[in-house]
């Protein structure tokens, strides 16, 4: 073999073994990164193409968004035990499951068609929103609070509404339409 045959047999040689560490350190990257991602944020990922976009009004904390979200999609697919996973632990006559079968019952229909969520005052440790089911025409209130330390969840929604008639009930402050309080309670 003459030198320049041996110098482009060398040539390709190292473009393949550099070839090869590029797509093993992209494989390791990839699978760190696999690694790094939460179960729930692959749920999450899977439940945001699978389900109708959320409209929202106001201003949401990117928790608070999520856990709307949640609350909106497991309504939507009739997931009592799932919905009841959110709610607050520890809260004054919480009841989570008999809440969760209430919401499913009275807005799981509005829950599958288009869904605005306004977002009330401000959302770094507490949030009130309030659902409207475009389809149905129902409007639902929900109060949300940020985890505290040592819980497995980083924002609760609070579930106690065992009585079909309270889950269903719609405070007066309310506006029939979002926005028209400009995301400011007046309670």
């Amino acid at each position: 073999m003459d030198e320049h045959s041996r110098w482009e047999a060398y040539r390709r040689a190292r473009r393949a073994a550099v070839a090869v560490v590029a797509t093993a350190a992209a494989a390791g990257a990839l699978t760190a990164c696999a690694e790094q991602t939460d179960e729930r944020d692959i749920r999450y990922a899977g439940d945001y193409g699978s389900h109708e976009p959320l409209a929202v009004v106001g201003y949401p904390s990117v928790d608070t968004l999520r856990i709307a979200q949640e609350v909106v999609w497991r309504t939507a697919d009739g997931d009592a035990e799932e919905l009841a996973a959110l709610a607050a632990p520890g809260t004054v006559h919480s009841a989570p499951a008999p809440t969760a079968r209430n919401w499913i019952s009275a807005f799981g229909k509005g829950a599958r068609g288009k869904v605005t969520a306004e977002f009330y005052d401000e959302g770094s440790k507490r949030q009130s929103i309030v659902l409207y089911f475009h389809t149905t025409g129902q409007v639902k209130q929900i109060n949300t609070r940020a985890g505290m330390g040592g819980e497995d969840r980083d924002w609760y929604v609070f579930m106690d509404e065992a009585d079909p008639a309270a889950a269903t009930a719609v405070p007066s402050w309310i506006p029939k339409t979002p926005g028209a309080l400009g995301s400011r309670s007046t309670t």
